[in-house]
């Protein structure tokens, strides 16, 4: 416990002396929430819609996946 706490210690003292690196530090955290949204939204939408696009489709797929074997 007592490396834990001289660990966060460590950190902490670092970043309250950081001047430009705490405007840097938030960049980087502002543009991955960014990347992270835009993958999300547009490469990993992934549902029952997009996948299959008519009615029998779905059916399949969902008979399908309820009667498989886990």
């Amino acid at each position: 416990m007592h490396k834990i706490k001289n660990i966060y210690l460590l950190y902490k003292e670092g970043f309250q002396n950081l001047t430009i690196g705490r405007i840097l530090w938030k960049l980087i955290i502002i543009k991955l929430i960014v990347i992270l949204l835009f993958l999300n939204t547009f490469v990993y939408d992934k549902t029952i819609k997009t996948e299959y696009k008519n009615d029998n489709e779905k059916i399949q797929f969902v008979l399908k996946n309820l009667i498989k074997d886990n």
